[in-house]
């Protein structure tokens, strides 16, 4: 298909059929009816492998699509995002991005108050609000190779990123549910060991100590909806850090509710930071995760892109700033 024969009205939809346990599939014709009776209209591609949506967005931007919808999860979000970043026939701000979430997590919708429900999201890409996001640059190393991607959402270290390597284990072997998740905290918690790391953040030392947990990050929540950075803003040019210190499971179990609802930086072993380049180093190397996805292991460096992706708000977001 040739630039020429592109209606820019149209949306381009790369849909993810595995993401959600399957319902990107199952639930694929049910979006395509909202879309349509909402006037929306749009061009469809599945997903076919892993980074295909990257490949897919890329083909998009080629052909003259502005406006792309994900239909699928926060991994299929980070795909899309660092297609809009490889492609070279425009600036990454002049590209509409839309979610419906049909994934597990949903994290980064939350941040935007878009809803789980299809009907409310596709509300929110109707109404066209939109919003100039900050995104980070994460650069680490894999098979010994220096490596660079882009994340919407959230970076994981130690913890979060052993808790990702067996949910997705898990789920290559054929488990699904959204009972994996907690499964894979549970497995995770007694079997991780906490490792040594230095943490810089622009330039200044800020931690050289064993530690549980880092999470890095543009918006507020991953984890299928923990509030691990509930200071940060979407928007301010700065990286949000929250670091976990070693800890007993008593020390979770009785503060649980601050992990959900913004509370987490009144639990002791809790520390918060923000910057514009955030420098980790670990001995032996710890696995990073971004947006849900395992990338690769330390030494990482994550640096701010400013408002450089456009993405569809809901105007009660809008309103609430």
């Amino acid at each position: 298909m040739s630039v020429e024969q592109i209606n820019t009205d149209h949306w381009f939809a790369i849909v993810n059929p595995t993401a959600g346990a399957g319902h990107g599939l199952k639930d694929y014709p049910q979006i395509a009816k909202l879309l349509r009776d909402n006037d929306i209209y749009h061009d469809a591609v599945f997903t076919e492998h892993k980074c295909h949506a990257t490949e897919l967005t890329v083909e998009a931007v080629n052909k003259g699509y502005r406006k792309i919808i994900v239909v699928g999860g926060d991994g299929t979000l980070n795909e899309v995002v660092n297609g809009l970043f490889i492609q070279q026939q425009c600036d990454t701000r002049d590209i509409r991005l839309a979610v419906i979430a049909v994934g597990t997590g949903n994290d980064w919708v939350r941040t935007f108050g878009i809803a789980s429900h299809y009907s409310e999201a596709i509300r929110a890409i109707k109404e066209g609000k939109t919003f100039l996001q900050d995104v980070g640059a994460v650069t680490y190393t894999e098979s010994k190779y220096r490596q660079t991607r882009y994340m919407a959402n959230v970076a994981g270290l130690g913890f979060d990123s052993y808790v990702i390597s067996i949910f997705n284990h898990w789920k290559t072997k054929g488990f699904k549910g959204r009972w994996l998740y907690i499964a894979s905290i549970l497995k995770a918690y007694f079997k991780y060991k906490s490792s040594g790391v230095k943490i810089e953040v622009d330039g200044e030392e800020i931690y050289n100590n064993l530690i549980f947990s880092i999470a890095v990050g543009i918006c507020k929540y991953n984890g299928g909806g923990v509030q691990q950075l509930p200071k940060a803003v979407a928007d301010d040019g700065l990286l949000d850090i929250t670091l976990i210190k070693p800890l007993h499971w008593w020390h979770i179990v009785f503060r649980l509710r601050r992990l959900f609802n913004g509370g987490i930086y009144s639990i002791g072993h809790v520390k918060h930071a923000q910057g514009k380049h955030i420098r980790i180093h670990s001995a032996p190397p710890i696995s990073l995760e971004c947006d849900g996805e395992m990338m690769g292991e330390t030494p990482v460096d994550i640096e701010i892109v400013p408002r450089s992706v456009r993405v569809v708000v809901t105007k009660e977001f809008l309103s609430s700033r």
